[in-house]
């Protein structure tokens, strides 16, 4: 029943403004009104990582529970972990409304919203009042106006260190000035080397080792790739989410497309994926990457994995494609599973990394 509901108010979201629409979803969500899985996950979905048993590779990407409301109706829906944020230390408006636009011809979402956010404390009061259990990210940013950003990341770190079951550093989302800028090398030493001091000072305290991962860009030169690889790696990253969303416009239709802010959904997929396969051969496969960007079908999500993802986040396939998504997925991974003679999804990633890796941004 739950399930022919949200088929039933899918066209109806999409005629409201986005912003309300995502805020009537997270409510429905709040009071259980969602899709809930008929079957367990299939053994072969299960991925090990970083200490962590995932059920399944699967999330909804950080945007969507920024501010910690939902994330345990998002683990009931099926997903194999949650991620809440981006969280920023002060509270913050983000940027002036209208700031999400649909691409609806593109099947895309463009947007300019600047880390809305209630702040840390109302997000950690929700993690703190948690009942169900499940893997729960934190994504962690800085405010707008701070004098110090690497500070807002430290402060993000040990404000959700006990509630977190892992970190996702954002210093990728174009929407805040500047902030990509924590990418170059130099500033992304500085960055990772005060969070990497400040969780060793936790865990000689006698706390576990959170792991932490940093989401890149899709808009990494070229040349670039390899020296930001070779940075994350000599600071011991435990993962690299690839990636946010794009300032590319390339191929797009709809009339919304020059709407400024970051573009994400289907237009997003080839270049995401590209990148994650060229950051899976630059670091060598050892380091886990989650793929996001572009996921509207089982296909799309297949193809990250080979291209070198080990866990996967969408966001703005759902908007189009409802949350029947989910488990079509989860579907046709376990079965692509059994095609390839594999008792693990997990034996799929990397498989096509080279492939992708040599092919173009731009399709």
């Amino acid at each position: 029943m739950l399930s022919m509901l949200a088929n039933l108010a899918q066209p109806a979201l999409l005629a409201l403004d986005p912003e309300d629409a995502h805020e009537l979803t997270l409510r429905a969500l709040a009071c259980g009104v969602y899709p809930r899985p008929t079957r367990p996950d299939a053994a072969s979905l299960a991925v090990e990582l970083w200490g962590l048993d995932f059920p399944n590779p699967l999330a909804i990407a950080a945007g969507f529970d920024k501010n910690a409301r939902v994330f345990e109706a998002v683990l009931g829906m099926g997903c194999g972990f949650a991620e809440v944020g981006t969280t920023t230390p002060r509270p913050q408006a983000g940027n002036p409304r209208p700031r999400v636009f649909r691409l609806v011809s593109d099947r895309a979402v463009i947007n300019r919203l600047g880390f809305n956010n209630e702040g840390h404390a109302a997000a950690l009061a929700r993690l703190k009042a948690r009942t169900g259990r499940g893997i729960v990210a934190v994504n962690i940013g800085a405010n707008k106006d701070s004098a110090d950003r690497t500070a807002d990341y430290v402060q993000g770190l040990e404000a959700f260190y006990d509630v977190a079951s892992f970190f996702v550093v954002n210093i990728s989302s174009p929407n805040t000035p500047g902030l990509r800028d924590l990418q170059a090398p130099t500033a992304l030493d500085e960055l990772l080397g005060r969070l990497m001091v400040a969780r060793a000072r936790l865990v000689a305290s006698g706390k576990p080792q959170r792991p932490v991962v940093v989401k890149i860009a899709p808009d990494i030169a070229e040349a670039d790739l390899e020296p930001v690889a070779a940075r994350l790696l000599a600071h011991s990253v435990d993962g690299i989410a690839v990636s946010n969303t794009t300032l590319a416009r390339s191929g797009l239709r709809d009339r919304n497309r020059s709407e400024s802010g970051g573009l994400s959904g289907r237009p997003l997929f080839r270049r995401a994926t590209v990148v994650l396969a060229r950051m899976h051969c630059a670091t060598g496969g050892k380091v886990p990457l989650i793929g996001i960007g572009g996921i509207d079908s089982a296909a799309a999500a297949l193809a990250k994995i080979e291209a070198g993802a080990s866990l996967l986040q969408l966001y703005t396939g759902l908007i189009y494609e409802g949350a029947g998504l989910i488990g079509r997925i989860k579907d046709e991974l376990a079965a692509s599973c059994a095609r390839a003679g594999v008792s693990s999804v997990a034996a799929l990633t990397g498989t096509r990394a080279a492939d992708w890796a040599a092919q173009s941004l731009e399709g």
